[in-house]
């Protein structure tokens, strides 16, 4: 039995995020999506309410399952058995980005690999940043994000929905 971990922040889900791990759900016996609690960024959303969003998003799904984690990736993939991690590449700067660390991780953790999944053409220029910018802004960002996370972003920023 194969697990694949796929870690994020996932700040907040989207729906490439979800193609991504769909993608890895047919692929591997067992996914698990690990929510980091403690990114070097700033969060619009807590490691909760992210959690949530995204065990919303995947229900349908049942060899995924999500968590939260802190920490090196490769230690937490260690811990859960994980023989992959699972990313997923929009550009050739997240390429170079993922490059490097799967070099560092290889170093760490030697016996664990890494997978990654070219987006979705529908999803290339989706990040969440992105979306919470154009959110702040009253953009319309519902076919990006699965049901219920626009919602949540707009409810964030004290906005009503488009």
């Amino acid at each position: 039995m194969v697990t694949a971990l796929y870690p994020g922040s996932f700040d907040p889900v989207t729906l490439g995020h979800v193609d991504v791990a769909t993608r890895a759900a047919a692929l591997f016996d067992r996914v698990i999506v690990a929510v980091y609690a403690t990114p070097s960024k700033s969060l619009l959303f807590t490691t909760d309410e992210r959690v949530d969003l995204f065990i919303n998003a995947v229900r349908d799904l049942p060899n995924v399952e999500v968590r939260r984690f802190e920490g090196l990736v490769v230690r937490f993939a260690q811990e859960i058995g994980a023989a992959v991690i699972v990313r997923g590449l929009r550009s050739g700067s997240d390429f170079e980005y993922e490059y490097e660390m799967a070099f560092m991780n290889r170093k760490l953790a030697p016996d664990v690999d890494m997978v990654s999944f070219m987006t979705s053409q529908d999803h290339m220029f989706v990040s969440s940043s992105l979306l919470k910018e154009v959110a702040r802004l009253g953009g319309d960002i519902t076919g990006m994000v699965p049901p219920g996370v626009a919602g949540a972003v707009y409810a964030k920023f004290g906005i009503p929905a488009p």
